[in-house]
C-alpha cells in the first residue's frame, strides 16, 4: 500500500464525519445527526461528490456516503468538512451489509451513483440494482423511499430498466440521456469524478429511479431474470473498477 494511502487511512481515524465499520447504529441516525430530517444515503459514494451536492442543495436533510474504499472517502470527508456541512457524513463499509446499520423505514431515499455496472454475466448478482439488493433496501428504505440510479452505463441502464419491469416497482424518473433533458432539477447537474471519466465510453448519462413494491418477487422472476442477463449483448463497454465493490 502507498504511503500517501496509509497517511489518509489513518487521518481519516480523527474525522467525526467518518463511521468505519460502526457497531450499534440502528435507530440512532437522528441522534447522530442531531435532528429529525430525512436521511439520504449515497451507496458506492466514493469520493461523496453526491452526498456533498446534495447536502449544499438541500439543508432541510441529511446524508450519508457509505464506500468500503477508506481513500475516496478521505477526500469527500475532508471536503465537507472544509465546507462546514453538518448534515454529511460517511461510512466505510459493505453494501451488502447495509441492514446492519438501519432500522426499518430509517432510510428515506437512495442514491446509486456511477457505480461498477459489473458487466460480465457471471457477475450480474453485484449490480446494486440487482434484486439480491433490492430487498436489502426494502428493508431499510421508508415506504415509497425512492432509488435513484445515474449511470453512463447503458448495459446497467437496461439492467435496471427490465428489473423495475419485471419487479413490479414504479418507475418515478426514466431519462435516456440526461443533460439532453429540459428543465434538468439541480440534482441531476451534480457532476462526479467517475461521470468525468466517461468509462463507458458512450458520450451519454442515463438516470432512473423507482420505488418498490410491497412484496418484491423471488424465485421464479429470478431466474426470468438470470435468463434475460445470459441473452444479452453487453457491447462494447470495459469491465473496469467503479465507485464501489459492494462485497469484496
Amino acid at each position: 500500500m502507498g504511503q500517501k494511502k496509509l497517511i489518509r487511512f489513518e487521518e481519516i481515524k480523527s474525522f467525526d464525519n467518518v463511521l468505519q465499520y460502526p457497531e450499534g447504529m440502528p435507530g440512532t441516525w437522528s441522534s447522530y445527526f442531531n435532528n429529525e430530517l430525512p436521511l439520504t444515503l449515497e451507496l458506492a459514494c466514493g469520493k461523496g461528490e453526491y452526498a456533498i451536492g446534495l447536502a449544499q442543495l438541500f439543508p432541510e436533510g441529511n446524508y450519508l456516503g457509505i464506500d468500503l474504499k477508506g481513500n475516496r472517502l478521505w477526500v469527500g470527508a475532508r471536503k465537507a468538512k472544509a465546507l462546514g456541512l453538518r448534515n454529511v457524513a460517511f461510512m466505510r463499509t459493505k453494501i451488502d451489509q447495509l441492514t446492519d446499520y438501519f432500522e426499518p423505514g430509517e432510510v428515506s431515499s437512495i442514491w446509486i451513483t456511477f457505480p461498477d455496472p459489473q458487466l460480465r454475466k457471471s457477475k450480474a448478482k453485484k449490480r446494486l440494482t440487482h434484486p439480491k439488493f433490492l430487498r436489502l433496501y426494502q428493508q431499510v428504505l421508508t415506504a415509497g423511499g425512492k432509488i435513484q440510479l445515474k449511470t453512463d452505463s447503458p448495459s446497467l441502464y437496461r439492467f435496471t430498466k427490465k428489473v423495475a419491469e419485471l419487479y413490479g416497482c414504479t418507475v418515478i424518473d426514466d431519462l435516456d440521456d440526461v443533460y439532453a433533458a429540459p428543465d434538468l432539477p439541480d440534482e441531476l447537474r451534480i457532476r462526479t469524478h467517475y461521470e468525468g471519466l466517461d468509462i463507458a465510453g458512450s458520450n451519454r448519462i442515463h438516470f432512473i429511479s423507482f420505488t418498490l413494491p410491497g412484496i418484491i418477487p423471488g424465485k421464479e422472476k429470478d431466474a426470468e431474470l438470470k435468463e434475460w442477463v445470459f441473452n444479452q449483448d453487453t457491447g462494447a463497454e470495459k469491465e473496469e473498477d467503479g465507485d464501489e465493490e459492494a462485497t469484496e
